[in-house]
């Protein structure tokens, strides 16, 4: 019995709760209960599933559905849709949206909490992930091979990754318009005036301006037409062009070119740099594949890498 004890109170010790801040989803809910134009600073990417208390959650969805009616959501008008008089500690819950409000912060600091309250409910999604594949690795079914339990992890990673970002939603014509005016300054600041990064190719920069970073630019022709030639040619001018300049917080950006990551499902990385030895030293790259090289040449090849 005293060992069944000792065990119990050391599993007991290890115990971790998930986490949370029980505070900020009370900052949060009180600045949108005082002024519903928080909501607004947060509805884009917060969900009432991202909070870790259930009732906050269910303040937080009926508050939502008043607002996008177009109704006024404070404690009077709430409690109305809530079980007011259940009891939240020693207060009811009608008691406790009265002191959200009152305890409430300002506007400013919605966003903030709301973006705290999102890292935490991801944090929570990727233990439960884990959990599930601990879970499924130990006692896997018959018919499930290991790669499809990698395959599925990977999936459930990227749905969670991708859902409900808070990097996205719109954006004021004037951070567009600051953009614009950045965007036209690094023109004039960089070499050659471009707003983009140059490919290295006068005629397709004259065209585009440079290659933007909204941009998805798409190489299509026929089979032998040169499509992977022409990329690892902008990719190298890119990357031998790359010139940094630091930033005020000790990081670094790209003054001139860029740092280049190039992915391709049919050529190996030595086949890549086969063929951007080639165009650089113009020698054939069947020649460097068969080693029937010169002294020149191998010269050439030496000086190129």
């Amino acid at each position: 019995m005293a060992e069944a004890a000792r065990r119990f109170e050391e599993e007991e010790a290890i115990y971790r709760v998930a986490p949370n801040n029980i505070e900020a989803e009370q900052a949060l809910l009180g600045a949108i209960l005082v002024n519903n134009d928080a909501y607004y600073v947060v509805h884009d990417f917060l969900k009432p599933d991202h909070f870790f208390e259930p009732l906050h959650r269910e303040i937080f969805s009926k508050t939502s559905e008043m607002i996008r009616m177009g109704k006024i959501a404070n404690p009077v008008t709430i409690k109305t849709f809530l079980a007011a008089q259940d009891k939240v500690g020693d207060i009811t819950v009608a008691q406790y949206l009265a002191r959200l409000a009152a305890e409430a912060t300002t506007i400013i600091n919605a966003s903030d909490y709301g973006r705290a309250i999102y890292d935490l409910a991801l944090r929570r999604s990727l233990i439960g992930i884990g959990e599930d594949m601990v879970n499924i690795a130990f006692d896997a079914p018959l018919d499930m091979e290991p790669k499809a339990q990698i395959e599925d992890a990977e999936r459930r990673l990227f749905e969670l990754a991708e859902t409900g970002r808070y990097d996205g939603g719109f954006q004021s014509f004037t951070d567009a318009v600051t953009l614009a005016v950045q965007m036209a300054t690094a023109a004039k600041d960089r070499d050659g005036g471009l707003s983009g990064v140059s490919s290295g190719i006068i005629g397709l920069d004259r065209r585009l301006g440079g290659l933007q970073r909204s941009d998805l630019i798409i190489l299509a022709g026929r089979p032998a037409m040169g499509k992977t030639s022409l990329a690892t040619n902008i990719a190298f001018n890119i990357a031998a062009a790359f010139e940094p300049a630091d930033q005020s917080d000790g990081t670094f950006a790209a003054k001139n070119g860029g740092v280049v990551g190039f992915f391709s499902l049919e050529m190996s990385a030595e086949q890549l740099a086969t063929r951007i030895i080639s165009e650089q030293t113009e020698i054939s790259s069947s020649k460097i594949r068969r080693g029937t090289i010169n002294e020149t040449e191998l010269v050439k090849l030496v000086a190129c890498s």
